[in-house]
């Protein structure tokens, strides 16, 4: 069996909606077997769940002025939000068995690693971007984040 062989068998499973497949010939034995991407459980609400996050439902007006008056709280008291870069699973700590990378009031330096995301199966080590101190933590661990969604409020140094 070649490589391209492999390949094909590779790009056929990708491409199926089954998630394991063997094929055993002569002294050749293959098993392959897909990662079912989890997320899917999240992203398939029920219709209610969809109605209620519609664009044309006034109570979406009520989160957007949520998040304008932190952003405007930001502003008055020199804090510093750092968002989400990507949709995901936030995690405060390396491990549930490690301490969590910062503890509101703790002093961060650009480039500290504050928590990670989550997506796909990656880990991605979110860094603060500025000079200051934790003044408080938004999400909880383990929650599901969004891009952009603010997750830290960082006083300036």
């Amino acid at each position: 069996m070649e490589i391209t062989d492999i390949q094909a068998l590779i790009d056929a499973l990708d491409q199926s909606s089954i998630s394991e497949l063997e094929y055993e010939k002569k002294e050749v034995k293959i098993k392959l077997k897909k990662v079912v991407n989890e997320a899917h459980e999240f992203s398939s609400k029920p219709k209610e769940d969809f109605e209620k996050n519609d664009l044309r439902n006034p109570t979406l007006g009520v989160q957007e002025n949520d998040s304008k008056t932190i952003h405007q709280q930001e502003i008055k008291n020199n804090l510093y939000q750092i968002n989400s870069p990507m949709v995901g699973t936030f995690y405060n700590s390396s491990s549930p068995t490690e301490d969590p990378y910062v503890k509101i009031g703790q002093e961060v330096n650009e480039n500290t690693i504050v928590c990670m995301v989550e997506a796909m199966k990656l880990f991605n080590e979110i860094e603060s971007e500025v000079k200051g101190q934790i003044e408080d933590i938004l999400v909880e661990n383990g929650e599901l984040v969004e891009y952009g969604q603010p997750l830290f409020l960082v006083a300036r140094k």
